[in-house]
């Protein structure tokens, strides 16, 4: 302490200045970020909260004396409390949901509301319960529902109510089925809304339309439902993880509507006969010829001038016949089987013989055509629809663990901040060694008492007065009275304390001489 003392009292007025100002900053640099890696990892507890609902919860988090961070319209706390607060602010009801539902009716009374006061506050109430059942939901943060219903017009016939849903998720978009399951519960809750007038709005994706999904992926479902039916009729006869069975489904991705009309005109069916029968008669009266006898008045003419008569029958049958006709419409649309390939590889029988030795040996061609039939009744196969079923025996290979299995960490992970925080700590501590300290050290050295120059004839130490310590040892002079001290001799500042301090009276007349004589070097 005394060293330093005296070192600190031969700088100079600067280079205090400059020692203490550095040592300052360091220490401040070092607080901070020891501060900074010492401080618990923060997380996110609630975001987009309305500002009266992130009171409520920075008022509960304040009472029971969690630290927390405050980030626009996000709140943070220590991620090892997180999820011990959300569970129980929830038990508290926080935070609370800003939309109200059926308790606006409880404030009606009877007096002073009027039919389009009430419908106004029930359709909002409706609202408010649906936006509080979404928001049930654990991937969706905030929710809004919008019901338009339109009032009852006598000439008006399109008359049916819509509906929108905002929402906002937690982390990815909203999927198809998500979309669909949220339509389907608006749709359930207003009496003549259909699915179809619900619009959904994901605020990070957009409008999600309810188009059904693409035909190829119903092929996938298909074929992991087959593979699986063949697996447990597989596993059933050869044990489990002997047989491996691959299933191919060529589905159909068009709309095909095809219309037949087939007339067969071999078979005919009589239905009704039409019979028409003509009969017709003439007669034709011609006159005698003129001759003298027909003039007299008594002549002998004719009495039959020549008549002449004819008939004539005719009868017509119509008979009308039903042809046999057949008359088909096919529609095709995406989604059907058009063609099935299925692929088993069934695991070699293994035996032991008198030694131990496991052999393998393959099924026999009678087995592989059993197990062949019973996969094709398992999976639908239809040969004229240009199915094919492959199954093969042969030895599995075996897939030994190398080593013990990685079990899963436990510890949290590392924070990229974090590390960066401890090197920068540790880099100001080197640096701080290095530049403050090192030349605080050095400085003891350089200023410590220059060595004494003799002048001709004179001893820096003369030969000391005899002297007897407590052992009864006596020591010549200061030289001899450290040699055999080590250290003394390694630092040559602690050797030359030393000798100050036995030879006081010999030193003070050293200094009082250079004092008295400052020009002694140069005489030297």
């Amino acid at each position: 302490m005394e060293s330093l003392t005296s070192t600190w009292s031969k700088l100079s007025a600067g280079r205090r200045i400059v020692i203490v100002l550095a040592v300052l900053a360091v220490a401040a640099s070092v607080y901070s970020l020891s501060r900074g890696a010492g401080a618990p990892q923060m997380s996110l507890l609630y975001g987009g909260l309305e500002q009266r609902t992130a009171g409520d919860v920075i008022t509960a988090l304040e009472q029971r004396g969690v630290a927390y961070d405050v980030r626009g319209d996000a709140i943070y706390v220590p991620a090892n409390q997180r999820d011990e607060l959300r569970m129980s602010l929830a038990a508290e009801g926080l935070p609370a949901n800003s939309a109200q539902g059926y308790e606006l009716l409880d404030s009606l009374s009877g007096f002073g509301t009027t039919s389009q006061m009430f419908d106004a506050a029930y359709w909002r109430a409706k609202e408010g319960e649906l936006a509080r059942t979404i928001i049930a939901s654990p991937h969706i943060r905030a929710a809004r529902v919008h019901i338009s219903n339109p009032t009852n017009r006598p000439f008006q016939r399109e008359n049916r109510p819509t509906a929108a849903v905002t929402v906002t998720t937690t982390g990815l978009s909203l999927t198809q089925p998500q979309a669909n399951a949220l339509r389907f519960l608006v749709a359930s809750s207003v009496s003549g809304l259909v699915a179809d007038d619900v619009a959904v709005i994901d605020t990070s994706g957009g409008l999600i339309t309810g188009e059904d999904p693409a035909p190829g992926g119903a092929g996938q479902a298909i074929s992991d439902d087959l593979r699986s039916r063949a697996e447990r009729l597989l596993f059933a006869r050869v044990g489990p993880g002997n047989a491996v069975v691959e299933v191919s489904v060529e589905t159909i991705t068009e709309t095909e509507s095809i219309i037949e009309r087939r007339i067969d005109p071999d078979s005919r069916v009589a239905i009704s006969t039409e019979v028409e029968e003509r009969t017709s008669n003439a007669q034709d009266s011609g006159g005698a010829g003129v001759t003298v006898a027909s003039n007299l008045p008594a002549g002998d003419a004719p009495a039959d001038g020549g008549n002449s008569n004819s008939q004539d029958s005719q009868t017509r049958s119509l008979t009308n016949f039903e042809v046999s006709e057949t008359s088909r419409e096919i529609l095709r649309e995406p989604g059907a089987i058009r063609r099935l390939t299925v692929a088993v590889l069934v695991n070699d029988i293994a035996t032991s013989d008198g030694n131990g030795v496991i052999q393998t040996s393959p099924r026999s061609p009678e087995e592989l055509d059993t197990l062949r039939e019973l996969v094709g009744s398992a999976v639908g196969f239809d040969e004229a629809r240009g199915d094919e079923i492959t199954i093969q025996s042969l030895p599995f290979e075996a897939t030994d663990t190398i080593g013990s299995e990685p079990l899963p960490s436990t510890s949290p992970p590392l924070d990229m901040m974090t590390l960066i925080q401890l090197g920068v700590l540790a880099l100001v501590a080197l640096i701080l060694g290095l530049f403050v300290v090192r030349p605080i050290l050095s400085s003891r050295t350089a200023t410590a008492l220059p060595a004494p120059v003799p002048e001709q004839g004179q001893e820096i130490f003369p030969p000391a007065r005899e002297q007897t310590d407590g052992a009864g040892s006596a020591g010549t002079d200061g030289r001899r009275l450290i040699e055999g001290d080590p250290a003394s001799e390694a630092d040559p500042v602690s050797r030359l304390r030393q000798l100050i301090e036995e030879r006081q009276d010999e030193t003070i007349q050293i200094l009082q001489d250079w004092i008295e004589e400052p020009d002694h070097k140069e005489r030297a």
